[in-house]
């Protein structure tokens, strides 16, 4: 037994024991009153956050992705000129792209790809539906020993809610032939608490080339208590959508007015997608004080990505297009024990578990005109798995100091069989590789309502399988170090101000380009910045908040700059919540200028955005419910922005040779959309 493994099992024999001491056993068969306890919850970092669903649904209803902005310091960009295609994530000095370096969730169910065909650590939000998410859970760097892969720059999780006080039944509208309708209600009343949602979506968006992007979303969940000290959750989400897309369009063209900004280089881009999710959560509340859990959850994913980045670079009758194509199945849980009691007369608790995770996968790119196939680049089937035991320790040391801490092993296999027979340099073998990574987190105070935090962590992404069995001398789980001190203070129960210095080292990146079927391996980078955060309650219905994160970030050794890498975001809003049944929030979102090349001679332009969502319970009398209208406004200012920006080379039909230009995807214009919801 390692010494690890060794002073868990004394520590957790000595909570067991010193907790049945303390607490008498209660017969199975008693039911005790409910009782309310409300209190904020502990939090490990001066960044951790905890969003509820009232901030949730103030924002402009559309794109799932946009929920992310929520999160300080976290900008979701559209990325492919057409809505259904997962975002690009931006945070603490990483361009993500669509997931890399921010793990997702929803209800502790991974949302990230692994060896994805587009992207390593793919991350689509789309099939969630934002009005059955309970809460937003932030836990930024790789502090927490719960989270492993690709929780370097931060873990995200998206809880759903058990049940609903009332059904919805919603109609909404707006420009470009904007459509959205939901209906969520909970069928079942008593101990098992029920919901079910269903939500359709179609736009045109303000693309020359009609977006056509349909959406269906749909949603069961049952949650009941098997005996007096166990609860047993199911859930099931099915998503589908299709859209056209303009892709990424060169700047060069827009700027001589040869093209419309919302025009269109290729219009067959665009794509369609599928996802099927199950999920189980179970946990048992022994009578010593400690909990057993299992949550356990399966999926099956299927897209066909179509685009064409470089228009005729490479083939000049033809064209650029490619189509990727993914098609896997996704199993996997974390299982685990927790106990708390005293031990040697300090509150403690320590929990053990072991995540899995099993990614059977069958990935292409091969070349395509008008979406019919011309050839093979790269057929795969992928099997890669992950298990994970983790070990994390809380101790309350003294009232005014909390410690925080654990560790965790990673354990990864790769195998990669080529399918293509006339592929032969494809990835194409078996490999694994391991890592061990540790967590601390001190905690002290509040004194006088404030509290101050010191983090230290490493953590890791992990490569694409067809990187990794094609490069045995690289960075297979690439390390990230990740340090970070901070305070958060509420005074006058109005004012709460949060503060946060950060740094992130990581040791190297191997980046399998999806789009072209090579790797490219990039040095070891270091970030680091200062993050800051307030929330005012003004009056008592008018709240102002914000956060602004400015970061540096570097390739080690060269001084490099990180294309693409954040360096100025911000976040504000204004909220009204008056006792007259209206709501309102006028919020702004702001990305600044950043570096698109690695020597900084293109630039990324900044935006500065402002949407306005408001919410009225309407005072009008019907024989059942009520009645509530709500109107949003997406850039209010009708600011002409852009969202993705590369700069890379292409080449159009008539250019005579290859052009470095920035490529970008236009923000939309001002859009108004508007509807009612009936609660029933």
């Amino acid at each position: 037994m390692s010494v690890l493994g060794f002073l868990f099992s004394a520590c957790l024999l000595l909570l067991v024991v010193s907790s049945a001491r303390a607490h008498e056993p209660t017969e199975e068969g008693v039911r005790l009153s409910e009782v309310a306890v409300t209190a904020e919850r502990p939090v490990a970092a001066s960044s951790q956050r905890f969003i509820p669903d009232k901030d949730i649904l103030l924002q402009p209803q559309g794109r799932p992705g946009n929920l992310a902005r929520l999160v300080p310091g976290l900008v979701t960009v559209e990325h492919s000129g057409g809505a259904g295609k997962a975002d690009q994530y931006f945070l603490r000095g990483f361009d993500a792209d669509h997931g890399t370096d921010v793990a997702l969730f929803t209800d502790g169910m991974p949302v990230n790809i692994r060896s994805h065909a587009h992207g390593q650590g793919y991350s689509d939000l789309n099939f969630i539906i934002p009005e059955t998410i309970m809460e937003i859970e932030v836990y930024k760097g790789p502090y927490h020993a719960q989270f492993g892969d690709f929780a370097t720059a931060g873990a995200v999780n998206f809880v759903t809610r058990e049940k609903v006080e009332e059904g919805v039944v919603q109609l909404a509208g707006g420009q470009f032939d904007t459509q959205r309708h939901l209906l969520m209600f909970s069928p079942i009343a008593g101990r098992v608490r029920s919901l079910v949602a269903a939500e359709g979506y179609f736009t045109n968006g303000p693309f020359i080339n009609d977006n056509r992007y349909s959406r269906f979303n749909g949603l069961v969940k049952l949650t009941m208590n098997p005996t007096v000290r166990s609860e047993l959750s199911l859930t099931g989400t099915h998503h589908q959508g299709r859209w056209n897309a303009s892709g990424q369009i060169p700047f060069r063209e827009v700027e001589a007015g040869r093209l419309d900004r919302f025009g269109f280089i290729d219009p067959t881009e665009g794509g369609r997608t599928m996802r099927s999710t199950g999920r189980l959560q179970y946990h048992y509340d022994t009578t010593a004080g400690g909990t057993a859990f299992a949550d356990l959850y399966a999926q099956y994913y299927r897209l066909d990505l179509f685009s064409n980045f470089t228009f005729f670079l490479h083939d000049p009758v033809n064209g650029d297009g490619i189509e990727q194509d993914d098609r896997r199945g996704v199993y996997g849980g974390d299982v685990g024990y927790r106990q708390s009691g005293d031990l040697l007369g300090i509150a403690s608790t320590a929990t053990l578990g072991v995540q899995a995770r099993i990614d059977d996968a069958h990935v292409r790119l091969g070349t395509q005109h008008r979406r019919e196939r011309l050839g093979t680049t790269v057929d795969a089937d992928i099997l890669q798995a992950s298990y994970s035991p983790y070990l994390k320790l809380e101790f309350q040391l003294m009232p005014w100091m909390r410690l925080v801490g654990g560790a965790r092993s990673d354990v990864f296999t790769f195998d990669v069989k080529n399918r293509c027979a006339t592929c032969p340099q494809q990835p194409n073998g078996k490999t694994d590789a391991k890592i061990a990574n540790t967590k601390g987190n001190l905690i002290l105070g509040p004194w006088f309502g404030t509290e101050f935090f010191m983090n230290v962590g490493t953590g890791f992404h992990s490569n694409d399988a067809r990187s990794v069995v094609s490069n045995p001398n690289a960075q297979i789980l690439p390390r990230a170090t990740g340090y970070e001190v901070g305070f958060r203070t509420k005074q006058w129960d109005r004012v709460e101000f949060i503060a946060a210095l950060w740094s992130l080292d990581l040791s190297s990146e191997l980046v399998f380009v999806g789009d072209e079927g090579t790797t490219k391996i990039r040095g070891a980078t270091r970030r680091y910045g200062m993050e800051l955060g307030a929330r005012i309650n003004l009056v008592d219905w008018l709240t102002l908040a914000g956060d602004v994160t400015l970061t540096h970030a570097e390739f080690r050794g060269t001084g490099g700059a990180i294309p693409l890498a954040p360096e100025v975001t911000g976040r504000a809003d204004l909220t009204a919540r008056l006792p007259m049944g209206l709501s309102s929030s006028l919020q702004m979102l702001h990305l600044g200028r950043r570096p698109a090349t690695e020597d900084r001679r293109a630039t990324a332009q900044p935006f500065t955005v402002f949407d306005l969502v408001t919410r009225y319970k309407l005072p009008v009398k019907i024989e059942r419910g009520r009645l509530e209208a709500f109107l949003s406004v997406m850039n209010l200012t009708d600011t002409k922005w852009r969202q993705a920006q590369f700069f890379f080379e292409s080449q159009l039909k008539n250019e005579p040779a290859p052009v470095g230009d920035i490529h970008f995807v236009p923000g939309p214009p001002r859009m108004i959309m508007g509807g009612v919801s009936w609660y029933f």
